[in-house]
């Protein structure tokens, strides 16, 4: 899989040594074969790819800074706060354990915009030089960049982290033994939280599906309650995505991540501010947004796409419904350890219970399936959804978005899988999957 979100195959299968250093190479050539930063997960094949992938850049002629194990959004701090030329982040996010991949990273922090990419891409099918004997690049490793990412949360304008200390909340985490193991606990640590670690060894072995859905998460839901904790938190294996579970060990919902983000930054930066989304996130954002007269854009799935919006935008804030929250302040990438900080300013400020803050937001039911199209083209599909309704309100810019008031579906392309995701959100959960079963039968994909 080659996409914006970077290269992603089974080790061993598609991605190869022989495909790393085919498009590591052409990213040398993008960046000018200047200083890349470069950082990895836990899974057990970071490593030896992480080796292949410094080695490929020293030769091309690139001065290499390994940064070690570390989030993906830590990766792009780094890149982003320095003068490096890109970074490249060894992970397959929250694909299966056997799966490993490439996230390229541009000088200034984020993912390759499309026309980035298209240009990275014609790159890799050319033939490129290596670099002479004497004109090789070097390397060095720096281990600092988890602290100071820490430390740039915790210097968040709005963030009251004495207040939140007093609290000292009961917190059970569930980092999946992925790139947040060390960083997450410790940063919690940092707010004054007793921390219960669940799957934080950093051993790279996922002990459930990687990806923090709630079907995924019942042993989190059972320890939250067990221990009597104030409330649980999941990441996947790259940390780029947060998850909240509730103190009674129910799901706060991956969509209310950016809804709960979204109040408190409008909340401290004041009204007529810009938000952006995703034309796959929750209408509880546009909701919230109207008690701050604030404005939502929306963008195609991608964080890049979110990215690309929020700097034409001026936006103070974006994310997207998976889990994944954009501050600027920070830097321009997802961070589950931003959401952790606005989280944990929401708690303190409200005085509750999760369970009782998550009452005060609006309610909303989303609900995701998927569907395998190997084999299939797509644009059939869409064709014929567009033709069924014709009547409604439809956005096309990233597969189809159907709006019918305060229903809406999404139909697209996965960037990372082979698969159609399709997306509804009503008011009810029943509602939201009538909307699903009622599209797939009029497709003939039942």
């Amino acid at each position: 899989m080659v996409s914006v979100s970077g290269v992603r195959g089974v080790v061993g299968e598609a991605l190869t040594p022989f495909e790393i250093v085919k498009f590591v190479s052409a990213f040398a050539e993008f960046s000018g074969r200047g200083k890349i930063m470069v950082g990895r997960d836990t899974r057990a094949h970071s490593f030896f790819i992480s080796n292949i992938v410094s080695g490929t850049l020293i030769a091309m002629g690139c001065e290499v800074v390994d940064i070690g194990v570390c989030p993906t959004p830590t990766l792009q701090l780094a890149v982003e706060h320095s003068d490096a030329k890109g970074g490249v982040m060894i992970t397959a996010s929250h694909n299966p354990e056997k799966w490993n991949g490439l996230k390229f990273i541009s000088a200034d922090g984020t993912f390759l915009s499309p026309e980035q990419h298209k240009k990275f891409v014609e790159l890799s099918e050319s033939k490129l030089s290596f670099a002479r004997w004497d004109k090789i690049g070097n390397y060095a490793q720096d281990r600092s960049f988890i602290e100071k990412h820490i430390q740039k949360i915790l210097q968040i304008s709005f963030i009251d982290a004495e207040r939140i200390r007093k609290r000292r909340f009961k917190v059970v985490v569930d980092c999946i033994n992925g790139a947040g193991s060390e960083i997450v606990p410790k940063l919690l640590e940092e707010f004054g939280c007793k921390v219960v670690k669940l799957n934080c060894d950093g051993s790279g072995v996922f002990t459930h599906e990687p990806e923090p859905l709630p079907e995924n998460l019942t042993e989190l839901c059972e320890v939250v309650k067990q221990t009597e904790s104030d409330f649980g938190i999941a990441v996947d294996p790259d940390a780029d995505r947060l998850v909240i579970v509730t103190e009674k060990g129910e799901p706060f919902g991956e969509e209310y991540t950016i809804v709960q983000a979204v109040k408190i930054v409008l909340d401290k930066k004041g009204i007529n501010k810009n938000v952006v989304v995703n034309l796959s996130t929750t209408k509880a954002v546009e909701e919230i947004a109207k008690n701050y007269n604030a404005k939502v854009y929306r963008s195609p799935v991608g964080e890049i796409n979110v990215v690309k919006k929020m700097k034409e935008t001026d936006a103070i804030i974006g994310g997207e419904g998976s889990g994944g929250v954009i501050l600027p302040e920070v830097h321009y990438g997802r961070d589950s350890l931003v959401g952790i900080a606005l989280f944990l300013q929401n708690l303190v400020e409200f005085g509750g219970k999760v369970s009782e803050f998550k009452k005060t937001l609006p309610e909303f039911e989303i609900f995701k399936t998927k569907i395998n199209i190997e084999g299939v083209n797509p644009d059939e599909i869409f064709k014929k959804v567009k033709e069924i309704y014709s009547d409604a309100e439809i956005n096309t810019e990233d597969g189809l978005r159907i709006d019918f008031g305060d229903k809406w579906v999404h139909i697209r392309k996965s960037n990372t899988e082979p698969i159609l995701r399709i997306i509804a959100e009503a008011k009810s959960k029943k509602e939201a999957e009538e909307i699903v079963r009622d599209l797939k039968i009029k497709i003939g994909i039942d």
